[in-house]
């Protein structure tokens, strides 16, 4: 079992800059591939980034390219988001999620993912 909690979430300015956390139990996090989705009111969950089991290859949503960079620790079970040049688009709860360990793919789909951190809310102001 997987448990995944997020931080770092809050109001940030347009054109400013935020850091999400993502914190996970267990001892399969170093071959879980782990992705950060988000929601924005009345829309569906959306794929944001994805990262391979040694963080070397990630794949972005179209919208975040050249903004957003996913990383991960796997000494410290952590997966960022850092999210620069933010917009008011870019406004939603934001999830940290997990494949289940030992699947390799790099999906976008949320329905492969087995495990889901509770959310951080991210506002950005225009």
């Amino acid at each position: 079992q997987v448990q995944l909690v997020e931080s770092g979430g809050g109001l940030v300015q347009a054109g400013g800059s935020l850091r999400l956390s993502c914190v996970a139990s267990g001892r399969t996090f170093s071959t879980s591939v782990l992705g950060w989705f988000r929601q924005a009111p009345g829309k569906e969950r959306e794929f944001v980034a994805v990262i391979s089991w040694s963080g070397g290859i990630t794949y972005y949503i179209d919208s975040v390219k050249g903004r957003f960079t996913i990383s991960r620790d796997n000494a410290k079970n952590t997966v960022y988001l850092q999210m620069n040049i933010v917009k008011p688009e870019d406004t939603a709860v934001y999830y940290c999620a997990a494949r289940p360990p030992g699947y390799r793919g790099t999906s976008y789909l949320s329905h492969e993912y087995a495990y889901w951190g509770q959310g951080t809310q991210v506002t950005v102001s225009s």
